[in-house]
């Protein structure tokens, strides 16, 4: 692998750095530099700047509307928007309900949804985990039993998800629903495509460690689905569910936003103090970043081999697995090394900093006052997309073979 751009790579990295100075918020940038938390209408606006451009459909196929860009363009693409400040594309829509409805769903599905997921008239959110129900997905328990009445056929669907992140602004959700519970516990699952506005359905909030709404639970209480939001075939949802944890696991790599923290990382590093000298002098520290670094680009070259071979053929293999454990350890890592360099000043978390302590002197430097948010925050990220003790099973059975 040549690692060296090309001109034309060199030139489209250029266009898209432009783009974005030019067409992203600059209260947006400043928040996504900073590391505060965004709300909907940030991520919408700056999705409907890349949809009026022609590049909401990053990894999309061209014939769907996407932009039909090779590995490298995606990767330079998530690189250069992170390094700016842009807020990811909400992937949930884009890059995991999306390919699944383009390789399992019909005509009809395919004709409605992926132009509002590409436009950003729909928001989706995930619906797979359940209270007894994360790693080991295949056990659970939200049953969507068919129904038909003068009004055509339907299921009913009644459970609860959990960990559903963003679900408050979602349109749409996608769920794993068990319509069987013959056979294996994978052979009665279905994918269902369900209406938030839908009567039945509630959204409560899950406030995290780092006092913020990320997360929230589920309930479906007698929701009535119609036959038709049915992706595929009925109980053979394990296939599709499969298919999209491994897109998901491509994009928890985060590569360019790792690239962000560390540039933060440094920054809080410079300015902190430890005996008598910036801490980016402690040749100590300094290794420690050095190594983080080494990961982080080690990481970044197994993606682009991934989204090449990916694009080769046309889904990601069990690779992704290695890319979900390393990207969540390095975002783990650089977090936590922040917080080590913030010291003391890193330890009031966000909301309590700004009512507890408004002169606070590192309250004026927002690298330090998400700190200990950022810290809490990704303590999740070695858990969500399948834990990584399940991705090194998938590893050893499937890459090694042993």
């Amino acid at each position: 692998m040549d690692l060296r751009y090309s001109p034309e790579q060199e030139a489209f990295a250029s266009e898209v750095r432009a783009f974005t100075r030019a067409q992203l918020d600059p209260a947006v940038a400043k928040k996504g530099l900073e590391g505060a938390r965004l709300n909907r209408e940030d991520y919408l606006g700056w999705h409907r700047s890349l949809h009026k451009r022609g590049w909401a459909g990053v990894g999309w196929p061209a014939s769907f509307g996407g932009t039909g860009w090779d590995s490298t363009h995606q990767h330079i693409f998530d690189e250069v928007t992170a390094d700016e400040g842009a807020p990811i594309l909400i992937p949930f829509g884009l890059r995991m309900v999306a390919p699944v409805i383009m390789n399992f769903g019909n005509a009809e599905q395919q004709h409605y949804y992926l132009p509002k997921i590409l436009s950003g008239e729909h928001w989706w959110c995930q619906g797979y985990s359940e209270p007894g129900s994360g790693s080991d997905l295949a056990s659970l328990k939200m049953k969507a039993e068919r129904f038909t009445d003068a009004s055509g056929k339907h299921y009913i669907v009644n459970g609860q998800k959990t960990w559903t992140t963003l679900g408050q602004h979602a349109d749409w959700i996608f769920c794993l629903v068990r319509t069987s519970s013959e056979g294996r516990q994978q052979e009665g699952i279905s994918f269902l495509l369900i209406d938030m506005k839908t009567p039945g359905i509630t959204v409560r909030p899950i406030i995290m460690l780092d006092q913020e709404h990320e997360v929230n639970e589920v309930w479906f209480d007698n929701v009535k689905v119609p036959v038709a939001n049915l992706v595929g075939q009925e109980n053979k949802g394990w296939t599709y569910a499969k298919f999209l944890l491994s897109h998901e696991r491509n994009g928890i790599a985060g590569v360019g936003r790792c690239k962000r923290i560390v540039k933060r990382l440094r920054h809080v590093a410079k300015h902190s103090m430890s005996n008598g000298k910036p801490l980016i002098e402690d040749a100590r520290f300094r290794d420690k970043i050095a190594q983080a670094e080494i990961d982080l680009r080690a990481l970044e070259l197994t993606l682009l081999r991934v989204l090449e071979a990916e694009r080769e053929k046309h889904a990601p293999g069990p690779e992704a697995s290695l890319l979900k454990i390393k990207g969540s350890e390095i975002q783990q890592n650089l977090t936590e090394l922040t917080m080590m360099a913030a010291g003391p000043a890193a330890l009031p978390y966000v909301r309590e900093g700004d009512d507890g302590a408004p002169d606070a002197p590192w309250l004026s430097d927002e690298a330090y006052r998400y700190a200990s948010g950022h810290y809490f925050n990704f303590r999740k990220t070695t858990i969500y997309g399948g834990s990584n003790e399940i991705q090194r099973n998938i590893v050893t059975q499937l890459v090694l073979g042993l």
